[in-house]
């Protein structure tokens, strides 16, 4: 429920703050004096548009905060809590718009966007302006009225999720199917593509192993020069480093047989002399390769050259040539096995379009059950509004194509004359047998919508006499579940509140400034007195005014 709203600046509005009750609280005033003011207020705290035009003049910015108890609301707890808003069951909206039009928007002091507020408000007010009654006409929102009413938007969602599956499918297979022209050159090109990477080494341990070959050729000459020097040094002659190893052994061993202390040293040696004489052999066939890499330089040089001119083509690293060639792979098997997948969308594409009918159907059927019972509750209410002879009803009729909403169109139909047949309800009714119908169709509601308040601004216009006193008795009825707030001109409803706030207009110093008051009982006396009686107030009028109240 909304407890209190706060004004800064705003239009006329210098500053006011009203706090709300539960029920039916009536709102009441000269004609502008501001009363809608207030409905613009909470929707710009719901993510209405903002302009420049809404701050006051001479002002930088309006200032606009909504506080709603979200006691009763655990979901919308948890959908701040998702946001990383801490609720703690209470939620307070700030919009503030500057003098250049921008806005800023605030949920418990944490900065959120205008579309956050308008997913928020679709969950926490209703708001019925002086003519909102007209967009009754539309098809769309007649369908929107019947799904609400019948608990059928969950339904309808679902009905939507399997439409998009199916379109989506339907959409790849068109995409396919339209391929099929450039199928052949597609497959010509990518094995012309894999044939030019298939014939190079592009795997990672062949370009390693590859460029490990061009280091070698490219320095096989230093690499020859300093085998030599190793050779020279250690094998050439028995004053090298292998002859005198082999020496000391030898003479180590002699000394052992003295001395068995130089076991362990002889030992060590004659392993150096094995080891050195397996370096010279391994030394010897290194050097025998050598000549092998020196005329491979050419051809791994046109390798490389090759493997990067491929890679440029395909503009990408030489490591990244191997995914290259997996994915033109992969591509080629999907381009010959087109058949094969254009089959199995077929088959998705009729899977998906037999749940989506099949969900369809089960909508329509609860879609007609909630028909029969939406009509009998509207009419209910209409023969109360002076519509004795009102028929009204909820036509199915099969859709021109399969859609989101599923099969259906739906169509209001109604007649307030017994010897004509309904006709749809945008080529029949009147001004005031619209408005009358629009509050039908939300007192049959009220129970239902999970939102908790409903803002009325002035939807009893052109109702009168004793309509207006079985109108004020159905806002009574939706009070009873919702809070209602009803900016009203008829004294048969704002005697019904259960609270009642005067808006007034003064001019101090040439500056026009709003105010608002709560009523007490004698001051709802008069007010309701000025309401039937106009500009001359007599005992008359004060006696039906407190009548009107008593009742």
């Amino acid at each position: 429920m909304l407890k209190a709203l706060s004004i800064r600046d705003l239009a006329i509005v210098r500053s006011v703050d009203i706090e709300f009750e539960p029920g039916l609280t009536v709102i009441t005033g000269e004609t502008g004096a501001g009363k809608s003011i207030l409905v613009d207020a909470v929707g710009l705290t719901l993510g209405d548009r903002a302009d420049s035009g809404s701050v006051r003049a001479g002002v930088e910015r309006a200032t606009v905060t909504a506080i709603f108890d979200l006691a009763a609301r655990p979901d919308l707890v948890a959908l701040l809590d998702a946001q990383g808003i801490d609720a703690r069951e209470e939620c307070v909206v700030r919009r503030v718009v500057g003098a250049d039009g921008r806005s800023r928007a605030f949920c418990n002091d944490a900065p959120v966007s205008v579309q956050f507020l308008k997913d928020l408000g679709d969950r926490l007010v209703d708001i019925h302006g002086q003519h909102a009654h007209h967009s009754l006409l539309e098809r769309p929102i007649q369908r929107e009225l019947l799904d609400e009413f019948g608990d059928l938007t969950g339904l309808t969602a679902k009905v939507g999720a399997l439409y998009r599956d199916w379109h989506a499918v339907q959409r790849r297979l068109a995409e396919l199917r339209g391929g099929h022209q450039d199928a052949a050159s597609r497959i010509e090109f990518v094995r012309f593509q894999l044939d030019e990477l298939n014939a190079l080494p592009v795997g990672a341990s062949e370009l390693e192993e590859l460029e490990a070959t061009h280091r070698r050729a490219a320095n096989s000459e230093r690499l020859r020069t300093g085998a030599a020097a190793i050779a020279q040094r250690v094998f050439a002659t028995e004053r090298s480093a292998r002859g005198a190893v082999a020496q000391a052994a030898h003479s180590a061993r002699e000394l052992a047989a003295i001395d068995e202390g130089l076991n362990g040293l002889a030992d060590l040696l004659e392993q150096a002399s094995i080891n050195l004489d397996e370096a010279e052999r391994e030394l010897d066939h290194y050097t025998a390769q050598l000549g092998a890499n020196a005329e491979d330089l050419s051809r791994v040089e046109r390798l490389l050259d090759d493997i990067h001119g491929v890679a440029r083509k395909h503009r990408c690293l030489p490591g990244e040539l191997g995914a290259v060639r997996q994915r033109l792979d992969d591509e080629l098997a999907s381009l010959l096995n087109h058949e094969v997948l254009e089959r199995e969308l077929d088959t998705q594409c009729a899977a998906t379009e037999h749940a989506y009918r099949q969900e369809a159907e089960g909508l329509r059927k609860r879609r007609q059950a909630t028909a029969a019972r939406l009509a009998k509750a509207v009419m209910k209410h209409l023969h109360e509004l002076s519509l004795p002879h009102a028929q009204f009803g909820a036509e199915l009729s099969a859709a021109a194509q399969p859609g989101e909403h599923g099969l259906d169109d739906v169509e209001f139909v109604v007649t307030t004359n017994p010897d004509l047949p309904p006709r749809p309800l945008r080529k029949v009714a009147s001004g005031g047998e619209l408005s009358r119908i629009s509050l039908a169709l939300q007192v049959a509601a009220a129970g239902i919508s999970g939102v908790p308040v409903v803002v009325y601004d002035e939807v009893d216009t052109g109702v009168g006499g004793r309509v207006a006193a079985v109108l004020s008795r159905l806002l009574k009825e939706i009070s009873a579940h919702r809070q209602v707030l009803c900016i009203t001109h008829l004294p048969q409803v704002a005697a019904a509140g259960t609270r009642h706030l005067q808006i007034g207009k003064s001019v101090k110093g040439g500056v026009t400034e709003t105010s608002v008051r709560y009523l007490d009982t004698a001051s709802r006396i008069d007010e309701v007195a000025r309401m039937l009686g106009g500009e001359e107030i007599t005992r008359k009028t004060l006696a039906h005014a407190k009548e009107l109240l008593n009742a």
